[in-house]
């Protein structure tokens, strides 16, 4: 494995527990899609992958060796994209991102030819030229991106690197994050996007309070969700939703607690009890209370949503 964690713990002053005995492993070629609500110490932890930030207690361990004992490998062997924006005041997209590959050890022409596949597949290459002044936060972001890939580590950490990028975008650079891994890379994306993710990753570790409370890849962890649909309806207004939510108590007694959130009404059902699910909200449908419905599977985001603190202010199907 290129990435080990064991028993990993971080205290700050004050009794704040940011990582709480956090265990996985990583081998190189996979993207490990890290989830969790903030402040669930995600950031945390790749802070101390990369030696920003130095552990309480257990150990890391990159390609067999410490980066606590040895942070200047860390740096050579890890890229890392921060939560935060990267300062470009004074350089152009382009000049950033050459300015870095050289710095991690790329030649002029690698770094050259590294920049211009990098625009060209993220599709910003207009904006090359530009002074980061006259940036949007997303040419910004995808920027930042292609400064940690240029010339990538072996262990690749992108946090939130979707933030503030368009959907047409979002989807190529996700297309380039699985690149990084089939070149080689063990790549750990910090991401609330879960449907997006799902497209591209190979495990998911979801993290809750500072814990690991799931662990494997998506098929694993929808497990016995796979057999279980999702109703969703919007209903005519408000008061009509209330009625919806009470009335699938009685008339669907089998189907989970649903959730109201303004208009709308979801409810996890059975595969087997979908037509009957149907025949009910299409009845509904006539007689005016129900605008719009859908049946779909539950997605990951569903099971994610299950998995996470309900005082942490998210809803979920099981609710």
């Amino acid at each position: 494995m290129l990435l080990e964690i064991q028993h990993l713990t971080k205290d700050y002053r004050g009794g704040v527990r940011a990582n709480d005995d956090i265990s996985f492993r990583l081998a190189a070629g996979q993207v490990l899609g890290l989830f969790g609500h903030n402040g669930a110490g995600k950031t945390t932890l790749l802070n101390q992958v990369v030696g920003l930030t130095l552990p309480t207690s257990g150990s890391i361990r990159i390609d067999g060796r410490d980066p606590v004992a040895d942070p200047a490998m860390a740096r050579r062997v890890c890229s890392l994209q921060p939560q935060s924006q990267v300062p470009l005041d004074g350089v152009t997209p382009r000049q950033a991102i050459e300015i870095v590959a050289r710095i991690r050890g790329a030649d002029r022409r690698r770094a050259r030819e590294r920049t211009d596949v990098l625009l060209t597949a993220l599709d910003i290459q207009q904006w090359a030229g530009t002074g980061a002044e006259r940036l949007s936060g997303g040419v910004r972001r995808l920027t930042a991106f292609c400064m940690a890939a240029a010339e990538p580590g072996r262990v690749v950490m992108l946090d939130e690197p979707t933030n503030d990028v368009d959907p047409v975008r979002r989807r190529l650079l996700w297309s380039q994050i699985r690149a990084l891994a089939d070149a080689g890379c063990a790549v750990v994306v910090v991401t609330h996007n879960v449907v997006e993710a799902e497209r591209t990753v190979d495990r998911l570790v979801v993290l809750d309070r500072g814990r690991v409370v799931a662990d494997g890849t998506p098929a694993q962890l929808r497990g016995d969700h796979r057999e279980r649909l999702r109703l969703e309806l919007v209903a005519a207004d408000q008061a009509a939703a209330r009625q919806l939510a009470a009335a699938l108590a009685t008339d669907l007694a089998d189907a989970d607690p649903p959730v109201v959130a303004g208009r709308r009404v979801v409810v996890a059902i059975d595969a087997a009890a979908a037509a009957r699910a149907l025949a009910w909200a299409q009845s509904q449908r006539t007689a005016g209370r129900v605008d719009e419905l859908s049946v779909t599977p539950i997605s990951l985001e569903d099971v994610y949503l299950t998995l996470v603190s309900p005082e942490d202010g998210h809803e979920s199907l099981a609710a």
